[in-house]
């Protein structure tokens, strides 16, 4: 690997620990990234607020991929917001409320919204949304642009949710099992991947100048774009099968082996 320009790197089983903490030492490797000058991307199913969290202090210095590439920023400006038809949004919610043991989160530009009364799920889901509002009814928000819809199942959105909610792709929205237990529904042409092209162009950076990280199937497109693609080796299978490398797991912070090793094969170049 030389002349890497873009370091991208998904959250929850990725960059984060399982306990969705990140190592400490992740500063100090960012220091070095940005002394090289190679741009550092979170990409990520989570809100934009959750993940600058992890980034306070550098996040205008960052390009952010927030709820799986519908809402994007380079350097504290906003690139796009990729709204959802209120409509579909209506069918959805009233379909998720059938399914036993689901909770569905209403993803908006400026925060996001349940109505589950399940204080369990309501202390789970802030892990991931840190603007987050309760509300009666999912269906009577207004004056928000919704840009994703989240459903979680602690059974598994692969068994019990992805059947139910597959059928909705004919209306234009592409649903995707994003965790063990989350599934996301957004617009068909949005995808990490598809963001991340964006950004690409923007910076005119090929894809042999980039290193991607990920875990699950949500990572897929944007895997498939880089040279230097890892799967962590706690990844789904299906993303260990597209993926041209692999990284030890998230809790061994695979991420930041990975880039501590490029990092020293730039000092043993230059010297």
């Amino acid at each position: 690997m030389q002349n890497i320009k873009l370091i991208v790197t998904d959250m929850d089983g990725t960059l984060l620990r399982s306990d969705h903490s990140l190592n400490p030492e992740f500063y100090t490797i960012y220091e070095e990234l940005k002394q090289n000058n190679i741009l550092f991307v979170p990409a990520s199913g989570r809100q934009y607020y959750s993940i600058i969290n992890y980034f306070e202090h550098i996040k205008d210095e960052l390009a952010i991929i927030a709820e799986n590439g519908t809402y994007v920023t380079y350097k504290g400006q906003e690139v796009f917001v990729d709204e959802l038809d209120k409509s579909v949004i209506i069918e959805i919610i009233e379909e998720v409320r059938k399914i036993d043991g689901a909770h569905l989160v209403l993803a908006g530009k400026n925060a996001a919204y349940v109505e589950s009364k399940d204080e369990t799920f309501l202390e789970y889901f802030k892990n991931f949304y840190d603007k987050n509002v309760w509300v009666e009814d999912l269906t009577q928000i207004e004056n928000e642009q919704f840009i994703k819809i989240a459903v979680n199942h602690q059974g598994g959105t692969e068994h019990h949710v992805f059947p139910r909610l597959i059928n909705f792709e004919k209306h234009g929205l592409k649903v995707v099992v994003s965790g063990d237990v989350w599934l996301d529904v957004m617009n068909k042409k949005s995808n990490k991947g598809v963001a991340l092209r964006a950004l690409m162009n923007k910076l005119h950076i090929s894809s042999e100048e980039i290193i991607v990280f990920g875990d699950f199937m949500n990572d897929y497109e944007m895997l498939n774009l880089a040279k230097y693609s890892f799967a962590m080796e706690n990844a789904h299978p299906s993303i260990k099968a597209i993926a041209n490398f692999s990284a030890p797991s998230n809790d061994e912070d695979g991420v930041n082996q990975i880039i501590k090793q490029y990092l020293q094969q730039l000092k043993t170049v230059n010297t």
